[in-house]
């Protein structure tokens, strides 16, 4: 599943093309990539269809773009989803599900193309509530933390104060935590939830209510750097070795990012179908049977949640909680 890195690159991708553009036209081909839209709120296609988009926005593994009519379409990439820009009457290799007819008052017109091969992905006009702390609901690009102006040379800058959509939140997002990245994201509050929880450290950073963003992949690369056990006890982690933690998940993410996310085949992509590098970066994950970067030993893998949790058991001993 795409984690934070690939999404982020997705949006950022996005964002540009996207940002002030006005929806021409709505094509769903597969109604399953429609699962999260209720349909009480009106026709997909009706709802989107004479909208501006105002921005990109992500948090954690969810994206969305803030509408001129007060809503919001969002997005979630599920195991194999692709947005792909497109000039328009551009074949599509892939699965389309779904298709925006975009025109941008720039950049002229676009395809928005939802590729998705196995269908857990899916897009859905939400409504958008406001942030309890007051604080942008995700982020949307350098500089809109406090709001103006974007960081799109395309958008209007003529506005002074922070647009309605910047401390809201899709409903189907509201439950999700912010991810680690997020200027916004309260570190005494995460460190305080992993000291009451009552389980180990690795099934606390893939909980998207306690933090988002952090899949298989990162949170294996993390802990190796961090030299933590995947099923140490949250509750014996002191202070300083969570706060060791969260930096290595933060360069982690951000390394990540720099190199456009994890690929291990055509299913994740940029906008433009290209795949990220990070994969060659990986010290642990799928390197089982290969000496650790560190210290030579195997690398191991063991089962863990229908998945696989790699880890060096040289670096990464586990710790009798205190």
């Amino acid at each position: 599943m795409p984690e934070l890195p690939e999404v982020e690159v997705v949006r950022a991708g996005l964002e540009p093309a996207v940002t002030g553009a006005l929806v021409t036209g709505v094509e769903v081909f597969d109604q399953r990539s429609l699962k999260r839209h209720a349909p009480a709120a009106g026709e997909f296609e009706t709802l989107l269809t004479g909208n501006r988009m105002l921005a990109a926005v992500r948090r954690g593994k969810f994206l969305w773009f803030p509408l001129s009519s007060g809503a919001a379409l969002v997005t979630h990439l599920g195991m194999s989803g692709q947005v792909l820009l497109r000039e328009p009457g551009t074949a599509e290799n892939g699965l389309l599900r779904i298709r925006l007819g975009i025109e941008h008052p720039q950049l002229g017109e676009y395809w928005v193309n939802f590729v998705d091969q196995r269908i857990f992905g899916s897009m859905a006009v939400d409504t958008l509530l406001p942030t309890p702390d007051a604080r942008a609901g995700g982020y949307s690009g350098p500089g809109l933390e406090r709001g103006w102006p974007p960081s799109s040379a395309a958008a209007s800058t003529s506005l002074t104060e922070p647009p309605a959509w910047l401390a809201a939140v899709p409903s189907q997002v509201a439950h999700i935590a912010r991810d680690p990245l997020d200027p916004a994201f309260d570190d005494r509050a995460f460190f305080a939830a992993l000291k009451r929880k009552n389980t180990g450290i690795k099934r606390a950073m893939l909980d998207q209510t306690l933090v988002s963003g952090i899949g298989n992949i990162y949170a294996g690369e993390a802990l190796w750097a961090a030299k933590i056990h995947y099923a140490q006890p949250t509750s014996s982690l002191g202070t300083r070795r969570a706060r060791l933690l969260l930096t290595e998940i933060r360069l982690v993410l951000t390394k990540a990012l720099a190199e456009g996310g994890t690929s291990f085949d055509a299913t994740y992509v940029n906008v433009n179908g290209a795949s990220g590098y990070f994969s060659h970066s990986l010290n642990v994950y799928g390197q089982q049977g290969k000496p650790c970067p560190r210290c030579g030993t195997l690398v191991v893998r063991e089962n863990f949640m229908n998945r696989g949790s790699h880890f060096c058991p040289h670096c990464q001993r586990l710790r009798n909680p205190r």
